[in-house]
Order: C-alpha cells, then sequence, then structure tokens
C-alpha cells in the first residue's frame, strides 16, 4: 500500500499549477484588452474615424504585431530569455488601454491618438506572445497540448465576458453622463484589472523561473519545422482562413452601434453582445482543445466549417436572433483561434524552435490579416454586405479544404512513422 502512494502521480503537479497561474495571468489581461476592445470601434466612431480606418487599423494592427512577433520569437529562442520578453510585453500591452483615457475629444485629430495606443497595444502583444505561448507549451507537452491550451483560452476568454460587463457596470455606476466621458471612464476602469494581472505573473515569474525544464524530450527535432509540408499546408490554410476571418470586433461593433440593433439608447450594451461571443468562445475552446488531443487537426476542420456563415448572421440579415447566431459562430472561430491553432503549432516544432514556429505562424496570419481587412473595409464602406458576406466565406471554405489536405497529409506521416517503428 506504501508504494502505490509513492507511486500515485499527484494531480497538482508543478506544470499544471504553471499552466494555471497563466491561464489567470490572461483572464486578467484580456479583462482588460478585450474590454477595451469592445468599446474601440464605437469610440473611434465618436471621434469621427472613417469606416475603412476603423476596418483596417484592425488589419494595420495585426500586421504591425505579427511582423514584429516572429523577430520577437527569433530573438527568445537565440536568447532564451522568454520570461524577458513576456513580462515587458505585458507591460506595454496592458499600459496602452487606461492611455486611451487621455485622448482629447477633438472630432477632427482625436481619433489619430486612438489608433496610436490601439497600435501600442499591438506591439506590447507582440513582444510577449511568442515568449508566452513557449513557456506554456513546455507546460503543456506534459499535460496534454488541447486541454492545457483550451483551459488557458477558456479562462482567457472568461475574463473578455468579464471586461466588457465591467465597463457595462462602470457606465450604470457613472450615471446620465456625455458620451464622450463614459469611454474615458471606461478605460480607466479597465487599468484595475491590468494592476492585478501584473501582480499575478510576477508571482509566476518568481515562483516558476524555468519553465523551459517541464518538457522532458529535449532532443534536438530531426526536420524544421519550415521543412514539413503539414506545417506549410497549415500556414496556407490559416493565410486564408485569415483572409476572411475577422478576428477584431471593431468593425463589428460599428455596425451594431451605426444600425442601433438595440434600439435608441441601446449602445451602452454593446459590450454585452461582445461578451456573449466571448462565453462562446470559452466554451467552444475546450471542446476543441479535448478534440484536438484526440483527433488533432480534424478538431480544426470542424471548428472553421462551423464558421463559414457566420457574415452573413452578423451584416447581412436583420432580425436581432440573427446577430446572436453570427456572434456564436463568430465566438467559435475565435475559440480555435486561440486555443487549437496553438496546439497545432506547438505539435508541429521542436522544442527549441518553437518561439519561432509561433512567430512565423502569426507573421503569415497577420499578413493576411491585414490584406482581408483591407477588403473588408472597402467593400463595407461601398455598403456592399453582400459581397462583404460572400468573400469572408469563401475565404474560410478555401482554408477548410487546405486544412483537409493538411490533415491527409499528417495522418499518412503518422502511419509511415509507425509503420518504420
Amino acid at each position: 500500500m506504501e508504494t502505490s502512494k509513492k507511486t500515485r502521480k499527484p494531480i497538482l503537479t508543478a506544470s499544471v499549477v504553471f499552466i494555471i497561474l497563466m491561464a489567470v495571468v490572461s483572464l486578467f489581461s484580456d479583462m482588460t484588452h478585450e474590454g477595451s476592445n469592445s468599446i474601440n470601434g464605437a469610440f473611434l466612431d465618436y471621434l469621427g474615424a472613417p469606416s475603412m480606418v476603423i476596418s483596417v487599423v484592425g488589419g494595420v494592427a495585426t500586421l504591425l504585431g505579427c511582423s514584429l512577433r516572429m523577430l520577437t520569437g527569433y530573438l527568445a529562442d537565440r536568447t532564451k530569455h522568454y520570461w524577458t520578453f513576456t513580462i515587458i510585453g505585458y507591460v506595454i500591452d496592458l499600459a496602452a488601454v487606461p492611455l486611451l483615457a487621455l485622448v482629447p475629444n477633438d472630432k477632427q485629430t482625436g481619433f489619430i491618438l486612438a489608433v496610436a495606443f490601439i497600435l501600442l497595444e499591438k506591439i506590447g502583444k507582440a513582444v510577449k506572445k511568442p515568449a508566452k505561448d513557449t513557456i506554456v507549451s513546455f507546460a503543456a507537452k506534459e499535460n496534454g497540448v488541447g486541454k492545457s491550451f483550451a483551459f488557458g483560452e477558456a479562462l482567457d476568454q472568461i475574463g473578455a465576458f468579464i471586461g466588457p460587463t465591467i465597463l457595462t457596470v462602470t457606465y450604470l455606476l457613472v450615471g446620465n453622463i456625455d458620451e464622450y466621458h463614459k469611454f474615458i471612464y471606461g478605460f480607466l476602469a479597465l487599468g484595475v484589472p491590468a494592476l492585478i494581472c501584473l501582480g499575478i505573473l510576477l508571482v509566476a515569474f518568481l515562483k516558476y523561473r524555468h519553465p523551459e525544464t517541464f518538457e522532458k524530450d529535449d532532443k534536438p527535432a530531426t526536420t524544421s519545422f519550415m521543412k514539413k509540408p503539414v506545417f506549410i499546408l497549415f500556414l496556407v490554410a490559416s493565410s486564408l482562413l485569415a483572409f476572411g476571418f475577422m478576428d477584431s470586433f471593431s468593425l463589428v461593433g460599428k455596425d451594431l452601434f451605426s444600425r442601433q440593433v438595440l434600439g435608441p439608447g441601446g449602445e451602452d450594451y454593446i459590450p454585452l453582445l461582445y461578451s456573449f461571443a466571448m462565453l462562446i468562445d470559452a466554451v467552444s475552446a475546450l471542446f476543441f482543445g479535448f478534440l484536438y488531443d484526440k483527433k488533432g487537426l480534424l478538431a480544426i476542420i470542424f471548428a472553421v466549417l462551423l464558421t463559414i456563415p457566420y457574415p452573413f448572421f452578423l451584416f447581412y440579415m436583420k432580425p436581432l436572433w440573427s446577430v446572436f447566431v453570427g456572434l456564436a459562430l463568430w465566438g467559435i472561430g475565435m475559440g480555435a483561434l486561440e486555443s487549437i491553432m496553438k496546439s497545432a503549432v506547438t505539435t508541429l516544432s521542436g522544442k527549441s524552435e518553437r518561439a519561432r514556429a509561433f512567430g512565423t505562424y502569426e507573421l503569415f496570419y497577420g499578413l493576411a490579416s491585414f490584406a482581408g481587412s483591407f477588403v473588408i473595409g472597402w467593400l463595407y464602406g461601398y455598403q456592399d454586405k453582400l459581397a462583404l458576406c460572400l468573400y469572408c466565406s469563401i475565404s474560410i471554405f478555401l482554408a477548410l479544404v487546405v486544412y483537409f489536405f493538411a490533415y491527409r497529409r499528417n495522418k499518412k506521416a503518422a502511419s509511415l512513422t509507425e509503420t518504420a517503428v
């Protein structure tokens, strides 16, 4: 009996505790910047920013952030200073949100400063993300990459649900004040979870200085991730997905704001619609994360299939119920992008080059997202919503086809490996 007790593996291993800590960091981080994202589009619209600017700023921000991620991923792998990049990135990322409270109420130039702070947030994410995802992947390999990243994404999106809710509560507390100051008080309120996030991040750093020790298999990869046909197909598919999938709520929020989908005065509750999408995101991330550990890339195919019709429900159909359906499908896509995509990068790359693999994926996705946001913004500006919906859905369908080829190729490679063994 004594022997069995000694050999029983504890549930809360060091790697599990580390994953939980980093997930809680993501929880408070997303309260901050996803709360901000839920009103950025409406804030820019209030400041007089053109529709094209509101759409393209999301793409420019993603392009800027993702371009830097390849560089920061490379530097993180070369220096092995994963924590340095993670901490600096979080400080920049989180500080950018309360700084939006400094934007003046100027309908001519105010939106320019707001755009600058939005871009600063993306720069912070670019600095932290490859390194942060890499240190989490070290612990995830020991506990199942699908469920580990899914747990982090679930808490991440619970934070994304709470963040806009904080804004709604703030609006109710400040009472009947002008629209500009509602935005300002909202950005200031989001500074509170930002400070809590940095405190928890410091605890994680002090407790686990060397998370790379969690991943026991330190064998050098026989083939670089960029020479693997499956990874190349994965990049192509992800780029096609980015062409048609809006990973920013700004244009959606602007459309809901301008159409007054909740009736006169209902704009205060638009953050709650975003919260609904993030709740769907959290649930779907858990589901698809567990599915990934069982079915691999097939989980991605299933998630992408569900997202294909989302633009028709959000932009083309008129009833309020269609908005909820569209947001649910959009939330499923967000859950897949932030959990099982990370799982795929982890399993398709070696330990010593993983930050570069994350950075490469983010770069290709960012370039495609920028191009896609430009086309989407142009179509929206010309009020051709049918063309916009067709463009998005066709791009996602093409991504689905390429993901299927990647799945077949990966399955064939796995069969050959098993046969060789």
